[in-house]
């Protein structure tokens, strides 16, 4: 069984600019978070491919968008 490939091609979701850039400050910047999350990030990418890191991805925004605020 072939899987299709995540990484590439349209997009049912548009990625807020806003969002995108809020999330790389506190990545980049926030003492705090950010070397956590650059750790999470490396050890996730070092584990999965390009597709399973793009299907963790879709994930991660589904639970976010399931869960209460």
């Amino acid at each position: 069984m072939s899987l299709p490939a995540l990484s590439g091609g349209e997009s049912v979701y548009c990625i807020n600019e806003m969002q995108m850039r809020k999330a790389l400050e506190l990545a980049r910047e926030d003492p705090r978070s950010g070397p956590r999350l650059a750790v999470k990030l490396a050890e996730l990418e070092a584990g999965l491919d390009r597709n399973e890191r793009a299907a963790l991805a879709f994930l991660l925004i589904d639970r976010l968008r399931r869960s209460p605020l």
